[in-house]
């Protein structure tokens, strides 16, 4: 399998860390390493894995090229522009096929936690083969362990099931519920989190493109052929729509199985997940860097080279950096995306 890392991301909610000169992929958010590089590392232990490729932007592509180990710098592919998941993993798919057109290819994002190395190679395994036996799409879901309304969910039909492989085939997937709609889906037993990680063969992609996404499917070929006469392909890729694999072909596929993870992850999507990561004190704090709490309890105070202090008040997310600092309740986490959004409309360029 050639395994392709998502790193084009912005990690809008991990603001203000997470910059776009140096999104959440590329902090030390767990440990001396970063997310990106984490990954990697994971990558590398599989047995499975022949090679691994990064799909990243230009702006990004030198910075990871300077900072990772382990990817050779031709494995590097950089997308003229941001496009979404679809676009991404088809450039990524020329690329492999041009190595093997029978290749297996799986896709990961750049910036997960998943703990349990031996039960992640077992369901990559199980992926592979159900990849190569069945010429299958097939995504790995994750058990729900409380009614999340931030994660996608996958429903399976537990009746057709490939046991051997813990494999089940996808009923439909669903987009990010309310929380009554999450409680119904745990409720139900057959929903699972949509983990954002696929295993195909090259071909498979190829053929579903052709079918369910014609005309991108004909833009990657003139992509291909500017890629064999060594030319760019910027004005082609500038007229292909942003759009992502989850919409444009699992969703409307027949032929997709879910392999029931059962390592534990985190997708590490905002700062409440650092939150729970993180060790805590007796009053349910968390404090990284340089700072305290008196007096509140259930805080996440992240404070590099800078003292904070917060005193008799509980249940908030402080983040200082050099240039700013934010101050949120932790249930409004998903509000940060709405800041951007609003210093990005403003002008306010350099704070992103």
């Amino acid at each position: 399998m050639y395994a392709v890392i998502m790193a084009g991301g912005r990690g809008t909610r991990f603001w203000p860390s997470s910059r776009k000169a140096k999104p959440k992929q590329l902090l030390n958010v767990f440990g001396n390493e970063t997310m990106l590089q984490i990954t990697i590392n994971r990558m590398k232990k599989l047995k499975c894995v022949e090679d691994i490729i990064i799909i990243t932007g230009e702006d990004l592509a030198p910075q990871i090229r300077k900072t990772i180990k382990g990817v050779k710098s031709k494995n590097i592919i950089t997308e003229p522009s941001g496009k979404n998941t679809a676009p991404a993993i088809g450039l990524a798919a020329l690329h492999i096929k041009n190595i093997n057109k029978d290749a297996v290819m799986g896709i990961f994002p750049a910036d997960h936690l998943v703990v349990g190395a031996q039960k992640f190679a077992r369901a990559i395994r199980s992926s592979i083969q159900l990849a190569n036996k069945d010429q299958k799409l097939v995504t790995i879901g994750i058990n729900p362990t409380y009614p999340s309304t931030g994660y996608g969910y996958i429903q399976y039909d537990m009746k057709n099931a490939k046991n051997h492989l813990n494999g089940f085939h996808v009923k439909t997937f669903a987009e990010k519920p309310h929380e009554k709609l999450a409680k119904r889906f745990l409720k139900s037993g057959d929903f699972l989190w949509n983990g954002g990680m696929f295993v195909w063969k090259v071909k498979s992609l190829f053929d579903h493109l052709a079918l369910l996404m014609p005309e991108l499917n004909e833009q990657l070929k003139r992509i291909e052929k500017r890629i064999e006469i060594k030319q760019d392909y910027d004005n082609i890729w500038k007229n292909i729509k942003s759009e992502s694999i989850d919409y444009g072909i699992l969703e409307k596929s027949d032929d997709i199985y879910v392999i029931k993870a059962e390592f534990e992850w985190n997708d590490v999507g905002s700062w409440n997940s650092v939150y729970d990561l993180s060790p805590k004190t007796k009053e349910d704090n968390v404090v990284r860097g340089n700072g305290i709490v008196l007096n509140g309890e259930r805080n996440l105070v992240q404070s590099e080279n800078h003292f904070t202090a917060l005193v008799g008040i509980s249940d908030l997310v402080v983040v200082h950096t050099e240039d700013a600092t934010l101050i949120i309740p932790k249930n409004k986490v998903e509000s940060i995306k709405e800041l951007v959004d609003y210093l990005n409309k403003n002008n306010k360029k350099d704070l992103l």
